[in-house]
């Protein structure tokens, strides 16, 4: 489980997260919504241990990421996969080398036990074949599935998505949230997703945690969230603007 505990954070004296508080179970697919400019990429960069927060804590399985560095931090690392905004494929590296650089870099396989775990992961995400092609030879939506096998290939226990779907047209959108399901019930990795797609998010999560200045006001299965009376949480979801506007 993931449990981040009073998280605050803040840049040149503005506060950005004001003691945010968040369980991951074990297992679920957990995604964070909420506005633009609110907080979501700093809070994930914290699960990532790529920032540090002012006060609070954030555990994995125990841990707390925040007292660690170095090779400790990395240690926790390799238990993650990470799947970026836009993919953040490598333009110079063939989509096979591109699944098969966190095994170089972070496993002791030999090269014909990589090539197989990388065919395999192409595979799950439905492009075998495809491996010699580079990042700028294949669609918007073939990026993004190369992006999902580099998570996968490790078989790491946990993967966060960083808006996943961004840049793709609705069909797109769905067909890769159909993927992540789909490779979730057959991998069962614990997943946290930062994404502003709404409705399709509610098809895909197991709860739905809305980030709003700072905190995370509601969170619960999708057709709590749904449903919920939160004015703020109503609005989002509803795609109503400020009355101020």
């Amino acid at each position: 489980m993931i449990k981040v505990v009073g998280l605050r954070k803040s840049f040149g004296g503005q506060p950005v997260l004001r003691g945010l508080d968040l369980e991951v179970p074990d297992g679920s697919i957990t995604v964070i919504i909420g506005r633009s400019g609110g907080g979501k990429s700093v809070f994930l960069k914290h699960l990532l241990g790529l920032l540090r927060p002012d006060s609070g804590r954030i555990e994995v399985d125990g841990v707390d990421l925040a007292g660690l560095s170095g090779r400790a931090l990395e240690e926790v690392r390799k238990r993650y996969g990470v799947v970026f905004q836009g993919g953040a494929l490598f333009d110079s590296m063939s989509c096979r080398e591109n699944v098969a650089f966190p095994l170089r870099e972070k496993s002791r396989l030999s090269r014909d036990e990589i090539t197989a775990r990388v065919d395999v992961a192409l595979e799950r995400v439905g492009l075998a074949g495809i491996g010699d092609k580079y990042p700028d030879e294949v669609s918007g939506g073939m990026r993004k599935r190369v992006a999902i096998a580099r998570a996968l290939v490790t078989e790491p226990p946990i993967i966060f998505f960083d808006e996943p779907t961004t840049g793709l047209d609705p069909v797109l959108v769905n067909t890769i949230h159909r993927l992540i399901l789909d490779l979730h019930r057959q991998s069962h990795f614990t997943a946290v997703m930062v994404s502003h797609e709404i409705p399709e998010v509610f098809e895909l999560a197991d709860r739905v945690g809305m980030l709003h200045e700072g905190r995370i006001v509601e969170i619960g299965p999708p057709a709590a969230i749904q449903s919920s009376q939160n004015p703020i949480v109503r609005q989002f979801i509803r795609g109503e603007p400020d009355i101020e506007s």
